[in-house]
């Protein structure tokens, strides 16, 4: 029926699509040879612990940016701009222990972030908020692999021509 509206897309699954696809990615990472991966940008480097970081990171952000809009608080900015910066322990190598942890951590981040805007339902979703992003366009953002793109399939670059 042309005339039927179309339900609304649930924000949260943008944001599960982003955590399935990083963790998908990050199963390859057991074989990172240890050098950095240069950004499509040239700007920054990732490796495997700091595209974990930056994706749980963001994450917790977005959660914090989106309780705040729901409640009509003021956002924290972030004056830190961790995707700029690479600790030391980002450098560290990708172990089976490592993705077990990630994998728990940023599924769990991601629900969190999915059920959150399931519950504040599709009136809430598109909701003009001034200057602020919408909480779907919010998800669209953290619904987005690009840290994890930036090294890719290692299993890939791994295999002989």
């Amino acid at each position: 029926m042309s005339g039927d509206v179309q339900p609304a897309v649930q924000p949260g699954t943008f944001v599960t699509a982003a955590v399935e696809r990083t963790l998908e990615l990050a199963q390859t990472w057991l074989v990172w040879d240890g050098r950095p991966r240069l950004a499509e940008d040239g700007d920054r480097i990732y490796t495997p612990h700091k595209v974990i970081r930056r994706m749980a990171d963001h994450l917790i952000d977005h959660i914090a940016e989106i309780e705040a809009l729901l409640d009509g608080v003021a956002t924290i900015p972030d004056h830190w701009h961790g995707s700029l910066v690479t600790l030391s322990g980002d450098w560290a190598t990708f172990t089976e222990a490592d993705l077990n942890e990630a994998q728990q951590r940023l599924r769990r981040l991601g629900l969190i972030l999915a059920l959150r805007l399931d519950s504040a339902g599709p009136d809430e979703w598109d909701r003009p908020r001034g200057e602020n992003q919408t909480p779907r366009q919010i998800a669209e953002h953290v619904g987005s692999s690009w840290y994890a793109e930036q090294i890719g399939d290692l299993t890939k670059a791994s295999r002989p021509g």
